[in-house]
């Protein structure tokens, strides 16, 4: 196999260092290593189309849809089964906080899953002093506010958070207004290949990249609807590993779909849709994940 190349963003946001220490000291097992990421993307809709966001494609849907009470009932038990400390990661490829049941959510998955972090993403659109008040009320660890509109707005954010009396680990400020040369502030990918008709188009690969991705070694991403995918760049929902409905989280994870895609991507084996067209680096957080696994029975 010809030599592996590790990727190197041209813009490396700094919260990924403060994620990946995160990742690294929720490695768990119970019997196999455990996700230390479950991403949840709760509903079908986000307010806004930035032009380096697969929503800036006109034909990419918007469902104003929301992910069913039920099955974060079921999935908050069933990572109470498994007594999970990792992060529940409210993000995905949608605004949270437009969903007005998002503190009712926390709250069950916090009363669920006392050790475990619970953290949100947003643009800080719908926000203000009484939802943020709310949100860390409803049992909130961090919550992490992607800023687009410039600096004044990201101070703004800063003084918010501060004013409500929140610590200083309990917000990240992420700044996404920088100019295009630095890639808006963003470690920007293609979204496994979802970005080439976007406001601000990035190509597919013509040739899959030789180079390991961990994102199946650490991370359980799903959606409102339930499909479990392989990670949180299949924007286009190539690749499905099962549903949520259907089968349950310890089914999935250690289930054959899961496993076939980490034994190829572990080795750098991404000769398959869509990561053969896919720019992510994927080794920026994982790879103690992905030696875990490996001394498994279930890889």
């Amino acid at each position: 196999m010809p030599e592996q190349t590790k990727i190197k963003p041209v813009f490396f946001d700094t919260a990924i260092n403060r994620k990946s220490d995160i990742v690294n000291k929720t490695l768990t097992r119970q019997l196999v290593p455990l996700p230390s990421v479950v991403e949840i993307s709760e509903s079908g809709t986000c307010n806004r189309s930035c032009s380096f966001c697969p929503r800036s494609d006109p034909s990419y849907p918007d469902e104003k849809k929301f992910i069913p009470k039920k099955l974060i009932q079921k999935i908050g038990n069933e990572l109470n089964q498994v007594n999970y400390k990792g992060i529940v990661l409210f993000s995905g490829f949608v605004e949270p906080l437009l969903d007005k049941k998002i503190f009712n959510h926390i709250q069950l998955l916090r009363e669920k899953l006392p050790d475990a972090r619970i953290e949100l993403v947003t643009n800080g659109d719908p926000l203000d002093a009484t939802r943020l008040k709310m949100l860390f009320g409803s049992g909130l660890s961090t919550i992490l506010i992607s800023v687009y509109d410039g600096k004044e707005r990201a101070n703004y954010f800063q003084n918010l958070c501060e004013e409500v009396g929140l610590r200083k680990e309990q917000f990240v400020i992420r700044h996404r207004y920088l100019p295009e040369k630095q890639h808006f502030g963003i470690t920007l990918s293609n979204r496994a290949g979802m970005l080439k008709n976007a406001e601000y188009p990035i190509p597919e690969r013509a040739k899959a990249l030789e180079s390991p991705c961990y994102y199946p070694h650490y991370t359980f991403f799903f959606d409102y609807l339930g499909d479990v995918l392989l990670c949180p760049h299949d924007w286009g929902k190539k690749r499905i590993a099962g549903n949520l409905f259907n089968e349950s989280f310890w089914e999935i994870w250690t289930g054959r779909v899961f496993s076939q895609w980490r034994k190829k991507l572990g080795t750098g084996d991404r000769n398959f849709t869509p990561c053969s067209v896919c720019d992510v680096s994927g080794t920026l957080m994982g790879e103690a994940h992905k030696i875990a696994w490996e001394e498994t029975q279930y890889r």
